[in-house]
Formats: C-alpha cells, structure tokens, sequence
C-alpha cells in the first residue's frame, strides 16, 4: 500500500529562485491530501505531477506563506468544473480566512466545501487510518500540525505451516488470515494463531507546519516512521527563531531524537538558506543523524517498517 509525500514549497515567509513556499502533497493508495497552499501552489503541483483531484486541503495556521495560494486553487478547480466536494480542514480562524476570500471568488465555485475547524487532539477518522491534528507552538492564535496514522494491520500468515498441517490452500487460508476459526474435513478445529503472527503497526507521518520545539509534537511523532519539521534558521540565529515562533535545525533534530522518530526531513528555510541548507542539516545531524534536508519536487516513500527487503 503506497504512501509518499511530495514537497511542494520549502522555503519560508516568501518564495525564493530555487524554491516556492509552504506546501505538502500526501498520497496514499491514489488518495491526494495537500496540507497549507502557499503562492504558487497549484503551478508546483502541475510541475511536480500532482493530481488536482484532492480530496482535502487540510491547514495549519492562516499566515500568508501558508495560505495565499488557496484562491488560485479553488479557481482552478472551478474551470477544470469539479463537481465533488472539497473537505477542507483546519484550526479556528478557517471560516473566518474563508469568508475573507468570497469576494474574490470563492463563492463561484462549481463544487461545494465541506468547511471543519478541527480541535486538537481530536482525530479525523478514515477507514484504514486517522488524521491527528496536535497542538503547536507559533505567533499564530490558532496553529497546528498534523499526524497519518494507519490503522493496526494483520500478523502474517504462514503458508509454509500451512502446508505442513495439511490445510487445503484456498478459502480457508484466506479465513485463517483474517483470523477466523476454521474446522477441517477431517474433523480438526485450527485457530489463525496457530498460523497468523501477531499484530503489525501501520505507518505515522508528522507534519508540523510553524512551530517552536514542544512536547505535542514529541508526542504526535512517538515512534513515526517519518517526521517532517520546520527548521527555519540554523544555530547562529536561535534568538530569532525564539522570536518568531520557529525552530533550529538542531532544535528539530532534538524533538525527533525525544520521538524516537525513524527519519527527519527538515523544511520551511529561511531565504538566507534557499539556496545551500548544507549547514542546517549538519548541525541536526549533530542531534539526529538519519535527518535530510527538503528540496521542491522532492519525494519521500513512506514503506512499512517491517517491510521485507528487496
């Protein structure tokens, strides 16, 4: 089952040459999610092969660089005549942000907006996974990451054993791997433990958006198979990024190294860094080895982290 983010702006407060601002595509098994929606979002998304067949445009928090694309989008869409809906999400203030935007053509749309201000901690439920948003830490009123949580899968099923015990391959395999009792034509009742392995993990996905360092986000990203961060500054500025309401490159490192995250990709750089993030991803490595830093057009696979080589 595919998951995969795609970076389609990594620089933060205004675009630059070598990249666009604030903006994620994530897609898993064909479902295309896109969290904030910077200026130029939608031409990054055409140059980048991302479908315009969303299915949510999830928020973290209404600064410019994060939202200012969105008009452009919705626009789009309506000449593309889109008739399904549009769920879009995001902390207080997205009605308001929204309401802002009807004059300028929002309110001619040829599909409808399925519009929820989310609650922190309160999960957005899918049939195979959950999307959690978590309280942050920046100079917005309202801001928020979000976590992709996937669902508990099943154990493995022994084929091997199977065939050992003599059980006709077939339906009743497919029972046993669903964990259904099943009784044989001889007369044997086989429980699926016998044949099926315990229960594995799905995979965790963390965006931040803005945000300080905090606990929320250690928490979200507890044992995340991949955790992406803010790093908009490097150690020389860490005032600043007090400040602002941003993090360091090490400081992003430190809250994965707490997580006990599997992988950190660093994004939102300040200009000064557009061009070269080399010295950002050294000082997080410093902290977090397994860290790489973001580039527009980038995309990351997501595999299971049990999967089988090769």
């Amino acid at each position: 089952m595919s998951l995969s983010l795609r970076f389609l702006g990594t620089s933060a407060s205004r675009p630059t040459i070598e990249r666009g601002v604030a903006s994620i595509a994530l897609v898993r098994e064909g479902e295309t999610m896109l969290i904030d929606c910077g200026e130029g979002t939608q031409r990054q998304m055409m140059r980048y092969g991302i479908s315009f067949a969303l299915t949510d445009l999830f928020f973290t928090h209404f600064h410019t660089d994060h939202v200012l694309g969105t008009l452009g989008l919705l626009r789009t869409l309506t000449l593309q005549a889109r008739a399904e809906p549009l769920r879009v999400w995001g902390p207080i203030g997205l009605h308001n942000f929204l309401k802002k935007a009807d004059g300028l053509g929002v309110e001619r749309l040829s599909f409808p907006l399925e519009v929820t201000e989310i609650a922190p901690g309160i999960p957005i439920v899918r049939k195979g996974y959950s999307i959690l948003p978590f309280p942050v830490e920046h100079r917005a009123q309202a801001a928020v990451g979000y976590a992709l949580i996937e669902d508990e899968r099943r154990g493995r099923f022994d084929p091997a054993l199977a065939r050992e015990m003599r059980i006709p391959e077939g339906p009743l395999w497919g029972k046993l791997s669903k964990s259904e009792t099943v009784t044989l034509d001889d007369g044997r009742v086989i429980e699926p433990s016998t044949l099926v392995g315990p229960t594995r993990t799905g995979r965790r996905v963390v965006v931040t958006g803005d945000t300080r360092p905090c606990d929320a986000t250690v928490a979200a990203s507890a044992g995340a198979d991949l955790l992406v961060h803010e790093a908009t500054f490097a150690d020389e500025e860490a005032a600043r990024a007090v400040e602002t309401g941003h993090s360091t490159a090490r400081e992003a490192a430190t809250v994965a190294a707490k997580a006990g995250a599997r992988q950190l990709v660093l994004t939102h750089f300040s200009a000064r860094y557009s061009r070269d993030p080399s010295d950002l991803e050294r000082e997080a490595k410093e902290v977090f080895p397994a860290t790489g830093c973001a580039r527009d057009g980038m995309e990351i696979d997501v595999p299971f982290s049990d999967a089988e080589p090769g």
